[in-house]
């Protein structure tokens, strides 16, 4: 994401003033007018600029007799806040109900991705275990509900429109009827968009809300036109009665965040932003995780939004399996059939905090196809192979040639999918036990083990404390010395040193370089990892 260059460029900033030895008016102002250039080339309007500088410059007591630690910490915090607030519409936004029919009507200008957006939610609601449909009422556009139908096929989602109905009412109606009927939960209708905001455009609005009265109507708005955003966003919530906003096109512009600044000044919730044309790129958004994954500093709740998303927290066989340390070939992949069902590596990896964004730059489909690559040579060994630790291939060197010629590759490749997997099953072993990660892991839930929600509380401080600095004893981790972790793994920068080594030192491609025998690259090095959690005691 582009935003994650205006991230690097604050973060930049207030490290130059962690550096100062004292903290007086000339260093904050330093400060300030390099975060206030940074949000210029964002394209955000200069009154909020203005404000946000004012707003921190106030918080902030240098006269206070207080420790040079303490007074950076005041002022990180500070600009933290002030960022949120940027970007916080302060406005609760429609949430759908269970058990009930829930219409969704979507409105836009054509071009903003709004037949895209329309099939990416339903997708994100149906992996939520909602039952959710599409209806096409775009009867301007040549071609949109080819569109609709594809998207929707792919995404195994029910659809309805109509080649030769002309009346886009018309159909609206007769589409939420019928889905209706069939009890569906979610039910998405996408309207038609013209080059500019028309009479005419508003008027089809107002025809097919009142035809099929909508809980909620989401404008879908293209981030890249900026600052203009504002007037786009107060004439469709006057027109419309937008209840909320979806910003799309967020990974490829440089005036995303002055769209996003521009729509929470006009106090009209954003609920997505669009990343990327695949299904899984649709971010729930929310101001303080936002800020927080463009600043580095990771999305927890995301994260476990993903686990949970996936079912991860539910698979109690491989679980069982990891605290007993067993790890077959087999269970190597299932976890890449999860790897690929999840999205991009460096999307989920960008969720975590202590990673700059930087690092997560890079191309995701070689990643893609290494796994499948390596999920072929899977395809290709026995049963017993599979449900064996790689033993067979030791005693039967033959057998590597065998599964090589099946699958298409060559022995060396095979050699270092086993080699990877040996240092992973050792890795799955350090992690089961008393004192591993899964037992740190557990004592992060409410209730103990068979409760996947997390405790919030606990959440919130450990990201506060991260987010100001104050690394120490985080409540929950088991007593886990995070501060004496990453001081012990050469502090923030050996940290970072080591997730690029881990991602095989390529600046993070999306399954990243390997290394090992062969060259081959879109593996994370597990042995890489298995140091890591060696340095944080789990060895």
């Amino acid at each position: 994401m582009v935003l994650a260059d205006l991230g690097r460029k604050i973060n930049g900033a207030i490290q130059s003033m962690s550096k100062a030895s004292v903290i007086d008016d000339k260093v904050l102002d330093e400060m300030l007018k390099e975060i206030c250039k940074a949000l210029m080339e964002s394209d955000i309007n200069i009154r909020l600029i203005q404000s946000l500088r004012k707003n921190v410059k106030e918080s902030i007591n240098l006269d206070e007799n207080t420790g040079a630690v303490n007074k950076k910490r005041n002022i990180q915090k500070a600009v933290m806040d002030e960022l949120t607030s940027l970007v916080d519409p302060g406005v609760e936004a429609w949430k759908p109900k269970k058990g009930k029919a829930n219409v969704i009507m979507f409105v836009g200008l054509q071009g903003s991705g709004k037949t895209t957006t329309c099939t990416k939610l339903a997708s994100f609601y149906q992996r939520k275990g909602w039952k959710t449909c599409l209806v096409c009422t775009d009867t301007f556009r040549a071609g949109a509900f080819d569109q609709l139908k594809q998207n929707a096929t792919k995404a195994k989602i029910p659809y309805y429109g109509s080649y030769t109905e002309t009346d886009p009412v018309q159909l609206a109606h007769e589409g939420v009827s019928k889905f209706k009927k069939d009890n569906f939960e979610i039910i998405i209708v996408d309207t038609s968009g013209r080059h500019k905001q028309e009479q005419e455009l508003f008027e089809e609005m107002q025809q097919i809300s009142l035809a099929v009265t909508p809980d909620s109507t989401i404008f879908v708005m293209d981030g890249t036109i900026g600052q203009a955003a504002d007037a786009q966003a107060r004439a469709f919530k006057e027109a419309a009665n937008v209840g909320s906003i979806i910003v799309t096109k967020m990974d490829g512009h440089a005036k995303g965040g002055g769209a996003i600044s521009a729509v929470a000044a006009t106090q009209c919730p954003i609920i997505f932003i669009g990343t990327g044309e695949h299904m899984h790129d649709l971010e729930r958004f929310a101001p303080g995780p936002f800020i927080s994954k463009m600043m580095g500093m990771g999305d927890i709740s995301g994260l476990m939004e993903t686990v949970q998303d996936m079912k991860l927290d539910q698979n109690k066989d491989l679980m069982k399996k990891l605290e007993q340390g067993q790890f077959s070939i087999r269970d190597m992949y299932d976890q890449f059939t999860t790897i690929l069902k999840m999205g991009p590596l460096s999307k989920v990896m960008g969720m975590m905090p202590g990673i700059p964004p930087e690092l997560l730059a890079g191309t995701e489909a070689e990643g893609g196809n290494r796994i499948k690559r390596f999920m072929c040579i899977m395809d290709s060994m026995s049963a017993q192979e599979l449900d064996g630790e790689g033993k067979e291939f030791v005693d039967q060197p033959k057998r590597l040639v065998r599964v090589a010629r099946g699958s298409g590759t060559t022995v060396a490749e095979v050699e270092t999918l086993l080699q990877q997997y040996k240092t992973f099953a050792s890795m799955v072993k350090k992690m089961g036990g008393q004192n591993g990660l899964l037992k740190n892991m557990q004592g992060m839930q409410q209730g103990g083990a068979g409760n996947p929600m997390m405790n919030q509380n606990k959440m919130a401080q450990a990201m506060k404390q991260l987010q100001s600095g104050g690394m120490g004893n985080i409540p929950g981790l088991g007593g886990m010395d995070i501060q004496g972790m990453i001081n012990q793994m050469g502090g923030m920068s050996g940290v970072q040193d080591m997730m690029k080594s881990m991602m095989g030192g390529g600046g993070m491609p999306g399954m990243p370089g390997m290394g090992g025998p062969g060259g081959a690259g879109g593996m994370p090095d597990f042995s890489q990892m298995a140091k890591m959690m060696k340095s944080m005691g789990m060895g």
